[in-house]
């Protein structure tokens, strides 16, 4: 069986206020590094021409599981705010053996602000 997958990032820009962008991902190789996938796509966002310049300097740096196939899916808009011990994907780990699989739908956004939203989970609209 093929390790080439499937997998859509959602590029979180802001919690507060629900800012964030898909983009889907073909042909990842769930053999790389949690560190790696990251690096790719930090190399592919300035490059996406559908994303406005705010997404593109964003200052990602952390991936977390939103949604599985054929899995259940959060009531959070965003991201969910649960299991982050499980969910949120350790760098040194291959995509793999962090629990990503065909069509896992990712969450890419920067720490501070998870944490920082996490403490006081308000949306403003």
């Amino acid at each position: 069986m093929s390790q080439d997958i499937t997998i859509t990032v959602r590029l979180v820009r802001s919690f507060e206020h629900r800012n964030f962008r898909p983009v889907v991902y073909h042909g990842i190789n769930l053999h790389q590094t949690v560190a790696d996938f990251i690096s790719h796509i930090k190399d592919d966002i300035p490059f996406r021409s559908t994303l406005p310049l705010p997404f593109k300097n964003h200052p990602y740096d952390t991936l977390k599981i939103i949604h599985q196939a054929h899995g259940a899916k959060t009531n959070e808009l965003v991201v969910g705010l649960e299991d982050d011990d499980k969910l949120i994907l350790p760098p040194e780990r291959t995509l793999g053996e962090a629990g990503v699989a065909h069509e896992t739908e990712l969450a890419f956004f920067c720490k501070k602000d998870y944490q920082t939203y996490k403490a006081n989970p308000v949306s403003k609209w």
